[in-house]
Protein backbone atom coordinates (compact mmCIF):
# COMPACT_ATOMS: atom_id res chain seq x y z
CA UNK A 1 0.00 0.00 0.00
CA UNK A 2 1.11 3.53 -0.89
CA UNK A 3 2.19 6.20 1.78
CA UNK A 4 -0.86 7.71 3.45
CA UNK A 5 -2.67 10.73 1.55
CA UNK A 6 -3.53 13.51 3.46
CA UNK A 7 -7.12 15.32 2.38
CA UNK A 8 -8.02 18.50 4.56
CA UNK A 9 -11.75 18.57 4.30
CA UNK A 10 -14.05 15.57 3.00
CA UNK A 11 -14.91 17.88 -0.61
CA UNK A 12 -10.81 17.28 -1.32
CA UNK A 13 -11.10 13.52 -0.56
CA UNK A 14 -14.36 13.23 -2.71
CA UNK A 15 -12.69 15.25 -5.60
CA UNK A 16 -9.65 12.76 -5.60
CA UNK A 17 -11.71 9.45 -5.05
CA UNK A 18 -13.91 11.00 -8.07
CA UNK A 19 -10.76 10.89 -10.53
CA UNK A 20 -9.26 7.88 -9.53
CA UNK A 21 -12.88 5.95 -9.73
CA UNK A 22 -13.66 7.55 -13.19
CA UNK A 23 -12.52 5.25 -15.48
CA UNK A 24 -13.48 2.24 -13.26
CA UNK A 25 -17.42 3.11 -12.23
CA UNK A 26 -18.30 5.14 -15.78
CA UNK A 27 -18.30 2.23 -18.34
CA UNK A 28 -20.15 0.00 -15.00
CA UNK A 29 -22.82 2.32 -15.04
CA UNK A 30 -23.29 2.74 -18.58
CA UNK A 31 -23.52 -0.82 -18.96
CA UNK A 32 -26.04 -1.52 -15.60
CA UNK A 33 -27.85 1.81 -17.29
CA UNK A 34 -28.32 -0.10 -20.37
CA UNK A 35 -29.22 -3.94 -18.80
CA UNK A 36 -31.45 -1.70 -16.82
CA UNK A 37 -33.60 -0.24 -20.06
CA UNK A 38 -33.65 -3.77 -21.61
CA UNK A 39 -35.19 -4.94 -18.62
CA UNK A 40 -37.42 -2.38 -18.12
CA UNK A 41 -38.47 -3.06 -21.94
CA UNK A 42 -39.05 -5.97 -21.54
CA UNK A 43 -41.25 -5.70 -18.38
CA UNK A 44 -43.31 -3.42 -20.88
CA UNK A 45 -43.51 -6.65 -23.25
CA UNK A 46 -44.84 -8.83 -20.85
CA UNK A 47 -47.42 -5.86 -19.99
CA UNK A 48 -48.35 -5.08 -23.24
CA UNK A 49 -48.57 -9.22 -24.66
CA UNK A 50 -50.91 -9.61 -20.85
CA UNK A 51 -53.17 -6.87 -22.22
CA UNK A 52 -53.67 -8.84 -25.78
CA UNK A 53 -54.56 -12.35 -23.11
CA UNK A 54 -56.84 -10.03 -21.63
CA UNK A 55 -58.73 -8.89 -25.03
CA UNK A 56 -58.55 -12.39 -26.20
CA UNK A 57 -60.51 -14.11 -23.59
CA UNK A 58 -62.56 -10.87 -23.03
CA UNK A 59 -63.84 -11.45 -26.23
CA UNK A 60 -64.55 -14.88 -25.83
CA UNK A 61 -66.27 -14.24 -22.61
CA UNK A 62 -68.26 -11.70 -24.40
CA UNK A 63 -69.58 -14.92 -27.16
CA UNK A 64 -70.41 -16.92 -23.69
CA UNK A 65 -69.42 -19.92 -25.57
CA UNK A 66 -69.74 -22.64 -23.19
CA UNK A 67 -66.87 -24.89 -24.02
CA UNK A 68 -64.57 -21.78 -24.09
CA UNK A 69 -66.54 -20.24 -21.09
CA UNK A 70 -64.65 -20.94 -18.10
CA UNK A 71 -61.18 -21.10 -19.48
CA UNK A 72 -61.89 -17.66 -20.69
CA UNK A 73 -62.76 -16.67 -17.33
CA UNK A 74 -59.77 -18.19 -16.02
CA UNK A 75 -57.23 -16.54 -18.54
CA UNK A 76 -58.60 -13.56 -18.43
CA UNK A 77 -58.47 -13.26 -14.13
CA UNK A 78 -54.44 -14.57 -14.76
CA UNK A 79 -53.84 -11.42 -17.43
CA UNK A 80 -55.37 -9.04 -14.84
CA UNK A 81 -53.10 -10.60 -12.31
CA UNK A 82 -49.92 -10.56 -14.98
CA UNK A 83 -50.83 -6.75 -15.44
CA UNK A 84 -50.90 -5.62 -11.93
CA UNK A 85 -48.00 -7.47 -10.62
CA UNK A 86 -45.56 -6.51 -13.81
CA UNK A 87 -46.87 -2.78 -13.14
CA UNK A 88 -45.43 -2.63 -9.77
CA UNK A 89 -41.89 -2.96 -11.19
CA UNK A 90 -40.28 0.20 -11.05
CA UNK A 91 -36.62 0.61 -12.43
CA UNK A 92 -34.46 2.71 -10.78
CA UNK A 93 -34.13 6.21 -12.51
CA UNK A 94 -30.52 6.52 -10.52
CA UNK A 95 -28.34 3.51 -11.02
CA UNK A 96 -26.10 2.54 -7.94
CA UNK A 97 -25.50 -0.99 -6.98
CA UNK A 98 -28.11 -0.81 -4.21
CA UNK A 99 -31.05 0.53 -6.39
CA UNK A 100 -29.87 -2.30 -9.30
CA UNK A 101 -29.47 -5.04 -6.77
CA UNK A 102 -32.99 -3.87 -5.30
CA UNK A 103 -34.51 -3.83 -8.67
CA UNK A 104 -33.17 -7.47 -9.23
CA UNK A 105 -34.76 -9.20 -6.41
CA UNK A 106 -37.80 -7.41 -7.13
CA UNK A 107 -37.82 -9.16 -10.32
CA UNK A 108 -37.21 -11.91 -9.33
CA UNK A 109 -39.51 -12.38 -6.94
CA UNK A 110 -41.86 -11.33 -9.58
CA UNK A 111 -40.62 -14.10 -12.09
CA UNK A 112 -40.98 -16.57 -9.19
CA UNK A 113 -44.64 -16.44 -8.54
CA UNK A 114 -45.55 -16.07 -12.37
CA UNK A 115 -43.65 -19.74 -12.61
CA UNK A 116 -46.23 -20.76 -10.36
CA UNK A 117 -49.13 -19.28 -12.02
CA UNK A 118 -47.82 -20.49 -15.14
CA UNK A 119 -47.47 -23.96 -14.32
CA UNK A 120 -50.99 -24.32 -12.40
CA UNK A 121 -52.96 -22.46 -15.13
CA UNK A 122 -51.83 -22.63 -18.84
CA UNK A 123 -52.14 -26.32 -18.52
CA UNK A 124 -55.95 -25.79 -17.75
CA UNK A 125 -56.46 -23.20 -20.39
CA UNK A 126 -54.92 -25.51 -23.30
CA UNK A 127 -56.11 -26.50 -25.63
CA UNK A 128 -57.63 -23.05 -26.39
CA UNK A 129 -56.01 -19.67 -26.64
CA UNK A 130 -52.69 -21.42 -27.94
CA UNK A 131 -51.50 -18.78 -30.12
CA UNK A 132 -51.95 -16.23 -27.38
CA UNK A 133 -50.51 -18.57 -25.04
CA UNK A 134 -47.31 -19.12 -27.00
CA UNK A 135 -46.79 -15.20 -27.92
CA UNK A 136 -46.77 -15.14 -24.04
CA UNK A 137 -44.76 -17.67 -23.47
CA UNK A 138 -41.75 -16.40 -25.93
CA UNK A 139 -41.82 -12.85 -24.50
CA UNK A 140 -42.17 -14.30 -21.15
CA UNK A 141 -39.09 -16.58 -21.72
CA UNK A 142 -36.87 -13.27 -23.49
CA UNK A 143 -37.63 -11.53 -20.42
CA UNK A 144 -36.26 -14.11 -18.33
CA UNK A 145 -33.07 -13.83 -20.62
CA UNK A 146 -32.77 -10.48 -20.18
CA UNK A 147 -33.02 -10.77 -16.23
CA UNK A 148 -30.38 -13.31 -16.50
CA UNK A 149 -27.94 -10.94 -17.84
CA UNK A 150 -28.67 -8.11 -15.50
CA UNK A 151 -28.40 -10.28 -12.59
CA UNK A 152 -25.36 -12.43 -13.73
CA UNK A 153 -23.67 -8.45 -14.01
CA UNK A 154 -24.64 -7.42 -10.75
CA UNK A 155 -23.56 -9.92 -8.97
CA UNK A 156 -20.35 -10.57 -11.06
CA UNK A 157 -19.20 -7.23 -12.17
CA UNK A 158 -21.17 -4.83 -10.58
CA UNK A 159 -20.72 -5.37 -7.00
CA UNK A 160 -17.08 -5.28 -7.77
CA UNK A 161 -17.53 -1.38 -7.66
CA UNK A 162 -20.28 -1.23 -4.72
CA UNK A 163 -17.18 -0.40 -2.41
CA UNK A 164 -16.33 2.85 -4.73
CA UNK A 165 -19.88 3.39 -5.24
CA UNK A 166 -20.93 3.30 -1.05
CA UNK A 167 -17.53 5.57 -0.28
CA UNK A 168 -18.40 7.81 -3.38
CA UNK A 169 -22.00 8.26 -1.20
CA UNK A 170 -20.11 8.48 2.22
CA UNK A 171 -18.61 11.33 1.22
CA UNK A 172 -21.63 13.04 0.10
CA UNK A 173 -23.06 11.98 2.92
CA UNK A 174 -20.06 13.31 4.92
CA UNK A 175 -20.39 16.74 3.19
CA UNK A 176 -23.82 16.81 4.17
CA UNK A 177 -22.95 15.89 7.61
CA UNK A 178 -20.83 18.76 7.85
CA UNK A 179 -23.15 21.07 6.81
CA UNK A 180 -25.41 20.55 9.57
CA UNK A 181 -23.18 20.45 11.71
CA UNK A 182 -22.25 23.96 11.34
CA UNK A 183 -25.63 24.87 11.61
CA UNK A 184 -25.75 23.20 14.84
CA UNK A 185 -22.43 25.41 16.03
CA UNK A 186 -24.53 28.46 14.93
CA UNK A 187 -27.71 27.38 17.00
CA UNK A 188 -25.32 26.81 19.60
CA UNK A 189 -23.77 30.04 19.44
CA UNK A 190 -27.07 31.84 19.61
CA UNK A 191 -28.48 29.77 22.38
CA UNK A 192 -25.25 31.12 24.20
CA UNK A 193 -25.97 34.53 23.23
CA UNK A 194 -28.71 34.41 24.59
CA UNK A 195 -28.23 32.98 27.98
CA UNK A 196 -25.06 35.35 28.33
CA UNK A 197 -27.57 38.57 29.22
CA UNK A 198 -29.86 36.77 31.19
CA UNK A 199 -26.83 35.64 33.57
CA UNK A 200 -25.36 39.73 33.12
CA UNK A 201 -28.80 40.80 34.00
CA UNK A 202 -29.01 38.08 37.12
CA UNK A 203 -25.68 39.24 38.27
CA UNK A 204 -26.63 43.06 38.07
CA UNK A 205 -30.10 42.50 40.60
CA UNK A 206 -28.19 40.26 42.76
CA UNK A 207 -25.62 43.59 42.76
CA UNK A 208 -29.07 45.56 43.45
CA UNK A 209 -29.90 43.20 46.04
CA UNK A 210 -26.65 42.96 47.72
CA UNK A 211 -26.34 46.56 47.98
CA UNK A 212 -30.00 47.43 49.65
CA UNK A 213 -29.19 44.71 51.94
CA UNK A 214 -25.92 45.43 52.96
CA UNK A 215 -26.31 49.76 53.05
CA UNK A 216 -29.02 51.89 54.30
CA UNK A 217 -31.63 51.00 56.47
CA UNK A 218 -31.71 47.14 55.93
CA UNK A 219 -27.64 47.09 57.36
CA UNK A 220 -28.34 49.19 60.32
CA UNK A 221 -31.59 47.40 61.38
CA UNK A 222 -29.38 44.18 60.93
CA UNK A 223 -26.93 45.82 63.23
CA UNK A 224 -29.44 46.18 65.38
CA UNK A 225 -30.82 42.93 65.75
CA UNK A 226 -27.46 41.94 66.07
CA UNK A 227 -26.97 43.82 69.42
CA UNK A 228 -30.35 43.40 70.55
CA UNK A 229 -30.12 39.37 70.32
CA UNK A 230 -26.59 39.89 72.10
CA UNK A 231 -28.23 42.24 75.17
CA UNK A 232 -31.09 39.69 75.30
CA UNK A 233 -28.55 36.82 76.06
CA UNK A 234 -26.72 38.98 78.43
CA UNK A 235 -29.97 39.76 80.39
CA UNK A 236 -30.60 36.01 79.85
CA UNK A 237 -27.22 35.35 81.78
CA UNK A 238 -28.09 37.72 84.43
CA UNK A 239 -31.76 36.73 85.33
CA UNK A 240 -30.55 33.03 84.51
CA UNK A 241 -31.09 31.68 88.75
CA UNK A 242 -34.80 33.36 88.19
CA UNK A 243 -35.78 30.96 85.25
CA UNK A 244 -36.45 28.64 87.63
CA UNK A 245 -38.06 30.34 90.35
CA UNK A 246 -39.91 32.18 87.86
CA UNK A 247 -41.34 28.36 86.02
CA UNK A 248 -42.36 27.47 89.74
CA UNK A 249 -44.35 30.73 90.46
CA UNK A 250 -46.35 30.10 86.84
CA UNK A 251 -47.33 26.44 87.86
CA UNK A 252 -48.46 27.80 91.52
CA UNK A 253 -50.31 30.46 90.35
CA UNK A 254 -52.26 28.28 87.23
CA UNK A 255 -52.53 25.65 89.77
CA UNK A 256 -54.47 28.27 92.46
CA UNK A 257 -51.63 27.47 95.05
CA UNK A 258 -51.34 31.29 96.14
CA UNK A 259 -49.13 33.95 95.78
CA UNK A 260 -50.98 37.00 94.43
CA UNK A 261 -49.65 36.75 90.84
CA UNK A 262 -52.32 38.58 88.57
CA UNK A 263 -52.62 37.93 84.94
CA UNK A 264 -50.61 40.80 84.09
CA UNK A 265 -47.90 39.53 86.19
CA UNK A 266 -48.04 36.43 85.41
CA UNK A 267 -48.03 37.43 80.97
CA UNK A 268 -44.71 39.19 82.01
CA UNK A 269 -43.10 36.71 84.04
CA UNK A 270 -43.33 34.47 80.70
CA UNK A 271 -41.86 37.10 78.87
CA UNK A 272 -39.12 37.78 81.26
CA UNK A 273 -38.64 33.56 80.65
CA UNK A 274 -38.89 33.40 76.61
CA UNK A 275 -37.84 37.22 75.84
CA UNK A 276 -36.39 39.13 78.91
CA UNK A 277 -35.26 41.89 76.16
CA UNK A 278 -38.42 42.86 75.38
CA UNK A 279 -40.00 42.39 78.37
CA UNK A 280 -37.63 45.46 79.90
CA UNK A 281 -37.27 46.98 76.87
CA UNK A 282 -41.98 47.31 76.93
CA UNK A 283 -41.69 48.09 80.88
CA UNK A 284 -42.07 51.93 82.23
CA UNK A 285 -39.38 53.35 83.88
CA UNK A 286 -38.11 51.78 86.73
CA UNK A 287 -39.57 48.30 85.91
CA UNK A 288 -42.22 48.32 88.30
CA UNK A 289 -44.05 45.30 86.88
CA UNK A 290 -40.55 42.92 87.20
CA UNK A 291 -40.22 44.46 91.00
CA UNK A 292 -43.55 44.10 91.96
CA UNK A 293 -42.82 40.18 91.07
CA UNK A 294 -39.88 39.68 92.48
CA UNK A 295 -41.13 41.18 95.78
CA UNK A 296 -43.81 38.17 95.61
CA UNK A 297 -41.08 35.76 94.45
CA UNK A 298 -39.09 37.12 97.97
CA UNK A 299 -42.15 36.26 99.55
CA UNK A 300 -42.74 32.84 98.44
CA UNK A 301 -39.09 31.70 98.63
CA UNK A 302 -39.51 32.49 102.36
CA UNK A 303 -42.58 30.69 102.93
CA UNK A 304 -40.89 27.77 101.15
CA UNK A 305 -43.84 27.87 98.33
CA UNK A 306 -41.91 27.31 95.16
CA UNK A 307 -39.57 24.11 96.46
CA UNK A 308 -36.43 25.13 95.63
CA UNK A 309 -32.95 23.55 96.86
CA UNK A 310 -31.34 26.12 99.27
CA UNK A 311 -28.54 26.77 96.63
CA UNK A 312 -30.99 28.09 93.84
CA UNK A 313 -33.26 29.47 96.45
CA UNK A 314 -29.59 31.41 97.77
CA UNK A 315 -28.88 32.60 94.33
CA UNK A 316 -32.68 33.50 93.35
CA UNK A 317 -32.79 35.66 96.51
CA UNK A 318 -29.96 37.45 95.60
CA UNK A 319 -30.56 38.23 92.09
CA UNK A 320 -33.47 39.88 93.60
CA UNK A 321 -31.96 41.83 95.88
CA UNK A 322 -29.23 43.26 93.52
CA UNK A 323 -32.33 44.06 90.83
CA UNK A 324 -34.85 45.35 93.94
CA UNK A 325 -31.99 47.46 96.19
CA UNK A 326 -29.78 48.23 93.67
CA UNK A 327 -31.37 49.07 91.09
CA UNK A 328 -29.07 46.88 88.58
CA UNK A 329 -31.21 46.83 85.32
CA UNK A 330 -31.76 50.25 85.04
CA UNK A 331 -28.63 50.96 82.78
CA UNK A 332 -29.96 48.00 80.84
CA UNK A 333 -33.55 49.24 80.41
CA UNK A 334 -32.35 52.65 79.32
CA UNK A 335 -30.19 51.06 76.44
CA UNK A 336 -32.84 48.82 75.41
CA UNK A 337 -35.95 51.12 74.97
CA UNK A 338 -33.32 52.98 73.11
CA UNK A 339 -32.89 50.19 70.79
CA UNK A 340 -36.20 49.46 70.69
CA UNK A 341 -36.95 52.66 69.67
CA UNK A 342 -35.06 52.84 67.08
CA UNK A 343 -35.50 49.58 65.59
CA UNK A 344 -39.58 50.16 65.32
CA UNK A 345 -38.91 53.35 63.73
CA UNK A 346 -36.79 51.57 61.07
CA UNK A 347 -39.49 49.14 60.73
CA UNK A 348 -42.41 51.44 60.17
CA UNK A 349 -40.16 54.45 57.89
CA UNK A 350 -41.35 54.77 54.93
CA UNK A 351 -37.55 54.29 53.60
CA UNK A 352 -37.43 50.84 54.62
CA UNK A 353 -40.52 50.10 53.02
CA UNK A 354 -39.47 51.16 49.66
CA UNK A 355 -36.43 48.92 49.79
CA UNK A 356 -38.53 45.73 50.70
CA UNK A 357 -40.87 46.83 48.03
CA UNK A 358 -37.36 47.03 45.51
CA UNK A 359 -36.03 43.72 47.28
CA UNK A 360 -39.26 42.13 46.50
CA UNK A 361 -39.11 43.27 42.86
CA UNK A 362 -35.63 42.38 42.21
CA UNK A 363 -35.91 38.87 43.40
CA UNK A 364 -39.37 38.05 41.39
CA UNK A 365 -37.03 39.48 38.29
CA UNK A 366 -34.50 36.84 39.21
CA UNK A 367 -36.62 34.20 39.45
CA UNK A 368 -38.24 35.18 36.19
CA UNK A 369 -34.64 35.52 34.81
CA UNK A 370 -33.43 32.06 36.35
CA UNK A 371 -36.34 29.83 35.11
CA UNK A 372 -35.62 31.74 31.45
CA UNK A 373 -31.82 30.98 32.26
CA UNK A 374 -32.37 26.83 33.04
CA UNK A 375 -35.02 26.96 30.24
CA UNK A 376 -32.08 28.36 27.99
CA UNK A 377 -29.41 25.92 29.52
CA UNK A 378 -31.50 22.89 29.12
CA UNK A 379 -32.05 23.78 25.09
CA UNK A 380 -28.20 24.84 24.97
CA UNK A 381 -27.35 21.11 26.57
CA UNK A 382 -29.46 19.58 24.04
CA UNK A 383 -27.45 21.45 21.30
CA UNK A 384 -24.47 20.83 23.24
CA UNK A 385 -25.61 16.79 23.08
CA UNK A 386 -26.09 17.02 19.27
CA UNK A 387 -23.28 18.70 18.40
CA UNK A 388 -21.01 16.00 19.97
CA UNK A 389 -22.85 13.41 18.66
CA UNK A 390 -23.00 14.80 15.22
CA UNK A 391 -18.70 15.41 15.44
CA UNK A 392 -18.93 11.44 16.52
CA UNK A 393 -20.85 10.56 13.75
CA UNK A 394 -18.66 12.83 11.18
CA UNK A 395 -15.33 11.05 12.99
CA UNK A 396 -17.45 7.42 12.14
CA UNK A 397 -17.73 8.30 8.70
CA UNK A 398 -14.38 9.34 7.92
CA UNK A 399 -12.99 6.12 9.18
CA UNK A 400 -15.51 3.60 7.33
CA UNK A 401 -14.59 5.69 3.85
CA UNK A 402 -11.19 5.58 4.69
CA UNK A 403 -11.78 1.53 5.30
CA UNK A 404 -13.89 1.09 1.83
CA UNK A 405 -11.44 3.23 -0.15
CA UNK A 406 -7.99 0.86 1.06
CA UNK A 407 -10.46 -2.06 0.49
CA UNK A 408 -11.30 -1.27 -3.29
CA UNK A 409 -8.11 0.88 -4.07
CA UNK A 410 -5.48 -0.27 -1.80
CA UNK A 411 -4.83 2.81 -1.15
CA UNK A 412 -4.56 4.69 2.33
CA UNK A 413 -5.93 8.10 3.19
CA UNK A 414 -6.63 9.78 5.82
CA UNK A 415 -9.27 12.51 6.18
CA UNK A 416 -8.91 15.53 8.71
Amino acid sequence: METTIQFSTSLDAKRWLESQTVAVLTPVNAQAKKLRDDMNLQVQAIMEVSKSLLDASTKEIEKRNMKVYNRARALNKLARLFIDRFKKLTAPEHVTYDSINKYVQEIQRVFLVTEIDLKNWFPRISPFFIMDRRKFLATYEKAKQTYTYLNDYVTKEYVKAKTLEEALQQLNDLQGIEKHLLTIQEDKDNIKNERIPIEQEIADLEEKIYALQNKGPIDKLKLINIEIENLNNELKNTLRHLQKPFIKMQALAISGGGGGITPDELAKVNQYIDNPFEALAQEQNGYPLLKEVLLKLESLIAKDKLKLKPDKARKAEQTTKEILQNDSLANQQERFKELAQTRDDLLSSAKLDEVNRNLAQYQEQIIQLKARKTSVETHESVKANTYQETVDKISNLKRIVEKNIAAALDKSIQIA
